[in-house]
């Protein structure tokens, strides 16, 4: 096992009504919803780790396991310098997307799921 280059942040996954997929997870899992009906963007926490959920307004569901409309993810990765961890990301075959910023990036596993390194706060 090598050295670690990055740590799980939240997953976040897409929803027409973030807020309703929020509540669901929070009750799936014991978690605690942190946001209000409308808001954009909505957490969850608890246990020791968190979920976020986006608004995508014309989400397309996943139709799964049906090749049209695949599963879709984006993983953010918590790092302790972005232009640090990018080149040891690339090295194990990540590529850059469009996007990011001064303390996060956008990169395709090598499948092609988007993640952001994301600069620890």
């Amino acid at each position: 096992m090598g050295t670690m280059i990055g740590q799980l942040h939240p997953v976040v996954i897409d929803a027409p009504e973030p807020h309703t997929l929020a509540t669901f997870y929070a009750d799936l899992l014991g978690m605690e919803v942190n946001g209000s009906p409308g808001d954009a963007w909505i957490t969850t926490t608890g246990a020791g780790y968190r979920i976020a959920f986006q608004q995508a307004p014309d989400l397309r569901p996943p139709d799964w396991p049906g090749p049209d409309r695949p599963q879709q993810f984006q993983l953010d990765i918590r790092v302790a310098g972005v232009d640090e961890a990018e080149p040891e990301v690339r090295g194990l075959g990540a590529r850059r997307l469009p996007g990011g910023g001064g303390d996060f990036r956008v990169d395709a596993d090598p499948i092609g799921h988007p993640f952001c390194l994301v600069r620890d706060a």
